[in-house]
């Protein structure tokens, strides 16, 4: 593990350790953080700590500036729910906030100092279509760019296409499921929407219950190929983790709901990684007989790979492996998502969109351009 990073780990495992760090340390750890979309959170956890006042002078101020941007992004989502439960009052079916909008609007652990980007939404299957009718009777449009990333949405994905508002330029998306209909692990929907606890100030919305929000949390992250905000996903799991998990009986739920969601995998990985990395208090016994747990071989396999790819949001940070890792993931989260007889056939498309695309945007040759140089 690069020894830049791990300064960075410790931080956020023991944010007194703030007050320890000398100029030198704080420049790198600030630029990692800031990459990272952590510097907020780090200002979050000092204030916590009570160690703010003890950092130097332009780290603070860095903080506070990052820390304002996460509260406007945080008013950003109430103002778009306050639209939201407006655009689609009429709906039959639950509506489910997803990620980083459910942390918002029931002030959740992960979300001091987090910055928000899209809305994430859940519906039943039944009601998608209602969905988006009512979505785009209100100015939201789809932002896909081709009738292909259309039909692979709509055909085989989790997910519409993602919207924006015409007006606002605010993003969506709009999910059916948490994991594509072609996925190998095949969860319920039904099961995560009928736990969700509603929320008083935005009756038109649900958020998934503890343990529901720490599977899916895990299963975004560990699903995934795309580690650009990797280690801050993992942070939100940290604080998802300790801020519900408290005792043997609670640990015992979340382990039976992996199971009955088939998720057991990804929650592995969760606490494996949030324990190796942030010191998250998990018991060994629970991740002894966590459900879907792998072999010996396979954790020594996947420690290589994770505990790379999660250094890759700085290059300060980022492990002689970061690349390497990372690529594999990629491939393994697209062979998670599909099986090879639709996989191969959708890359050839996607890549030969982006050869197409490249071309497209590469200026014409002048005459000039195109005459042989003048012998010097």
């Amino acid at each position: 593990m690069n020894p830049a990073w791990t300064l960075l780990l410790g931080v956020l495992r023991e944010p007194a350790r703030m007050a320890e760090l000398n100029e030198a340390q704080w420049d790198l750890v600030q630029r990692q953080a800031l990459t990272a979309g952590l510097l907020a959170r780090l200002g979050a956890l000092a204030d916590t700590a009570g160690t703010t006042e003890r950092l130097p002078k332009t780290v603070r101020r860095h903080m506070r500036a990052m820390q304002a941007l996460a509260e406007q992004k945080y008013r950003a989502v109430h103002w778009e729910l306050e639209h939201l439960q407006r655009d689609l009052a009429e709906l039959e079916g639950p509506v489910l906030l997803l990620k980083g909008a459910a942390y918002a609007a029931a002030d959740l652990a992960p979300a001091p100092g987090r910055l928000f980007g899209d809305i994430d939404l859940l519906v039943p299957k039944s009601q998608l279509d209602a969905a988006e009718s009512a979505l785009m009777l209100s100015g939201w449009v789809s932002a896909s760019q081709s009738d292909y990333d259309e039909r692979y949405y709509r055909q085989w994905m989790h997910e519409l296409p993602p919207m924006m508002h015409i007006r606002r330029q605010s993003a969506l998306d709009l999910h059916h499921n948490i994991l594509p209909e072609t996925a190998r692990l095949k969860t319920q929907p039904a099961l995560i929407l009928g736990a969700a606890h509603p929320l008083a100030r935005w009756p038109r919305f649900s958020v998934p219950c503890d343990t529901d929000l720490i599977l899916h949390s895990a299963t975004h992250l560990f699903h995934e190929g795309e580690w650009e905000h990797g280690l801050r996903d993992l942070v939100d799991l940290d604080a998802l983790i300790r801020s519900s998990m408290r005792d043997a009986a609670q640990w015992q739920q979340l382990l039976d709901r992996a199971a009955q969601l088939g998720l057991g995998r990804p929650l592995f990985y969760g606490l494996r990684y949030c324990a190796r990395l942030l010191g998250t208090p998990v018991p060994a016994e629970v991740l002894a007989r966590c459900p879907g747990r792998p072999g010996a071989l396979g954790q020594l396999m996947m420690d290589a790979l994770f505990i790379n790819a999660l250094s890759t949001a700085h290059k300060g940070s980022r492990s002689r492996l970061a690349g390497l890792a990372s690529f594999a993931l990629y491939v393994r989260s697209h062979y998670l998502r599909m099986p090879l007889h639709l996989l191969l056939p959708h890359l050839f498309v996607k890549a030969w969109q982006r050869r197409f695309a490249k071309s497209e945007s590469e200026p014409a040759a002048t005459t000039e351009d195109t005459q042989a140089p003048a012998p010097h």
